[in-house]
């Protein structure tokens, strides 16, 4: 139970209605108080701006990483999130990442760009806008566009890009609260073949270097600078699992705002436009700390292991930050959305997903002046990692 009772919320993260539109009843929280102990997760909820950043970058609030139960069937995916750098704190935290950042901006990013613009041409080409019905623009561009973006990153063959979207998928689901034994088997199924997979690639890279993210971490490791075997893996498969479902959730829940405001930025306004699709429907929704001692997070005093869980989407929707707080602006400029998190976890990954959402998104709209949706589209429904699982559009003008 929390130490000092404060009020208390009963939303309930796995109801359709709040998995559908989840910014009514944050925005009711919000105006309750910007933070209530949850039961049913047993931490408290953050549902405004300024606490979220304070949470986010309080060091005494830190990712602690505990096996999930039971651990011996579920060792495939706990080995994973044992051994990332999103899971652990200094000094493990601070290892990780220096040596994974190293590799990851020798260069790696800015050289994909002429790539990504490629693979961008490519993907629509092969698409029909003006037929019946249109053509699913996350199934058919925002999904293998970064997924292959980022196996080209790592060094993973172009074929594994299929295997690599559905072991992704699979395995955050294991996200949600509550998840299905059907999920929880899937997830450990595809955590076992996605880290079988890097560990032969690591193996190849280790005796056969190329210019690459694994040959790069198999060398950090090699020289000395302690990545071991499984931190090579597990860094892999979260660059690729979290640079994946980011670019595509993003894509396609800002896609769907846009087109339902009726609003289509300029040229110019593509990188703000961004920014705004970070902001106004959250990929990430909830993101969870844990008190290492004790420390007092808006009016309420955390214990040593006592849980928060920052709100992403609820503080990236607070009115007292953002004008017209529930309309999608795309020249919003300032934008201090938190989508990327703050502090020691800042996402490595943004300068990537940023510059894989400017190119795709510029040239879909250089491409199809006219987009619109073409039916309802059709959701994901989970409420952590938020997005769709189709969105079909049309463009007479297209091609």
């Amino acid at each position: 139970m929390p130490s000092v009772p404060m009020r208390s919320t009963s939303l309930d993260l796995t109801d359709p209605s709040v998995v559908a539109d989840p910014y009514p009843f944050l925005a009711e929280e919000r105006a309750r108080g910007p933070v209530a102990w949850h039961a049913a997760s047993s931490s408290y909820l953050t549902f405004d701006h300024a606490t979220a950043g304070a949470v986010l970058r309080d060091r005494r609030l830190g990712r602690i990483w505990k096996d999930r139960e039971p651990a011996a069937e579920l060792e495939p995916f706990n080995v994973l999130h044992r051994n990332q750098m999103m899971e652990t704190e200094p000094p493990d935290h601070t290892r990780l990442r220096r040596l994974v950042a190293s590799a990851f901006n020798r260069g790696h990013v800015e050289r994909l760009r002429p790539r990504v613009r490629e693979l961008a041409a490519s993907l629509l080409a092969a698409v029909d806008p003006t037929a019946d019905g249109g053509f699913d623009v996350v199934g058919d561009y925002a999904e293998p566009l970064p997924v292959l973006v980022i196996a080209e990153l790592l060094g993973v063959p172009a074929s594994a890009a299929p295997d690599l979207r559905l072991w992704s998928q699979a395995i955050v689901r294991m996200y949600e609260p509550a998840p299905s034994p059907a999920v929880v088997e899937r997830a450990v199924r595809a955590a076992d073949e996605f880290a079988g997979m890097v560990r032969e690639l690591a193996a190849d890279r280790r005796t056969a270097p190329r210019d690459d993210l694994v040959s790069d971490l198999v060398a950090a490791r090699d020289r000395g600078a302690s990545l071991s075997e499984d931190e090579v893996v597990a860094s892999a498969v979260l660059l690729l699992n979290a640079g994946h479902e980011a670019s595509v959730n993003v894509f396609g829940n800002g896609l769907v705002a846009m087109l339902r405001h009726g609003v289509r930025p300029e040229r110019e306004q593509v990188t703000t436009c961004v920014e705004e699709m970070l902001r106004y429907d959250s990929a990430l929704q909830l993101f969870e700390r844990t008190a290492t001692e004790q420390v007092e997070v808006g009016g309420v005093l955390l214990e040593p292991g006592e849980k928060i869980a920052v709100l992403l989407g609820a503080a990236n929707r607070d009115p007292g930050v953002f004008d017209e707080a529930d309309t999608f602006r795309p020249d919003r400029d300032p934008n201090p959305h938190l989508a990327f998190g703050a502090g020691l976890h800042f996402c490595l990954g943004a300068p990537l997903a940023r510059m894989e959402l400017v190119e795709s998104l510029g040239h879909l709209l250089d491409a199809m002046p006219d987009l619109r949706l073409a039916r309802e589209p059709e959701s994901r429904e989970t409420f952590v990692l938020r997005g769709y699982r189709s969105v079909h559009v049309s463009s007479v003008r297209g091609r």
